[in-house]
């Protein structure tokens, strides 16, 4: 597969697509009803309809009997954690296999041309991006999911989270269901804008930018305030009138749905001529540019709010404009500080 026919690699090896990123065009106006029909089947396809399927298997064949979980014991908790432990390595595992570990695309689509393992660095627990990653995947990240799980399910058990049969209300867990994505962009963007404020960044957030050339296993590497900020997302179902299925659905989205944006590869090959875009880029470049794309562009957050870069000469003009203007603020600032030091 020819990746220049979609994008340009530089000298260092780094790949760019063509195309600027573009946010979804939910949220335009006037309204474009062309550009969101033809949007919609990539709102489906594959990853949505990959996440919502894993939520109804989970309830067919992982979840225990709403008795059991009526009643918080080490059994089935434990079993939940095992589960999701087996999953995750599964799913962040295939992908690091196929892309990093026996490098079947080689750097094709690869954002970064290097590799994480091909390089140390004592940021990372002994000195390894994949080791540290994948221990705080498993040490804190499955561990806070379960934990959220397992308070989620006990609540539904005990009937403290509204739960709607889809029976008696069809349309109503439809209309959740396909805004369970909506939920979790407005929820990342938020937490996310939170945990960049210089105290939360320092002594929180900077974990996960460690990894400022991504890979799978630093979709879930965070630190624990982090993980319970990023998967409390399920959070909303406490409120909200759904189900527990569509409550896993919002789970699974965040806690499996991070692979696609850290997988580091704009399009994954599949066979010799299937292509899976991955939608990384706009997230790839917040974790090389740290104060862009606080959101994932299904809603125009960060145009809104000044933030969005995608990709072009335009996004990073202007992400240099505002680090100008910041830069003269805070040198304003510091002038004034010193002239009331000295007035005093």
């Amino acid at each position: 597969m020819d990746d220049l026919k979609y994008g340009t690699r530089n000298k260092r090896g780094d790949w760019a697509p063509h195309e600027p990123v573009e946010t979804a065009p939910l949220f335009t106006f006037p309204p474009r009803l062309l550009a969101v029909l033809k949007w919609l089947p990539h709102y489906f396809f594959p990853w949505n309809a990959i996440f919502a399927a894993s939520a109804v298997a989970y309830w067919a064949w992982v979840i225990p009997p709403v008795e059991t979980m009526a009643t918080l014991s080490a059994g089935w908790i434990a079993w939940l954690y095992a589960v999701n432990a087996v999953c995750v390595a599964l799913f962040y595992g295939a992908f690091e296999v196929h892309l990093y570990v026996l490098k079947r695309q080689e750097n094709r689509f690869k954002y970064n041309g290097k590799f994480p393992a091909d390089q140390k660095n004592k940021a990372f627990w002994f000195e390894s991006q994949n080791l540290d990653n994948i221990l705080r995947t498993f040490l804190s990240g499955v561990t806070i999911w379960t934990a959220i799980e397992v308070a989620m399910l006990w609540a539904y058990a005990n009937g403290y989270a509204p739960w709607l049969s889809f029976t008696e209300n069809p349309w109503t867990l439809a209309l959740v269901a396909l805004v369970v994505p909506i939920i979790h962009e407005f929820h990342f963007f938020c937490i996310h804008r939170l945990i960049h404020t210089p105290f939360l960044y320092k002594w929180v957030h900077s974990v996960h930018h460690n990894s400022v050339n991504p890979s799978p296993w630093s979709s879930l590497s965070m630190h624990p305030v982090e993980h319970f900020l990023y998967l409390g997302t399920a959070f909303y179902h406490l409120v909200l009138p759904s189900n527990p299925i569509l409550m896993l659905y919002q789970l699974h989205y965040a806690g499996f749905g991070a692979i696609p944006g850290h997988v580091g590869f704009d399009k994954v090959e599949v066979g010799e001529d299937k292509l899976v875009d991955s939608h990384a880029y706009a997230h790839y470049l917040h974790h090389k540019y740290f104060e862009v794309n606080y959101g994932d562009a299904l809603i125009p957050l960060d145009k809104w709010f000044g933030t969005w870069h995608d990709g072009s000469a335009d996004g990073e003009a202007r992400m240099q404009e505002r680090y100008r203007r910041r830069k003269e603020k805070l040198a304003a600032r510091k002038a004034r500080t010193q002239v009331q030091g000295a007035a005093e």
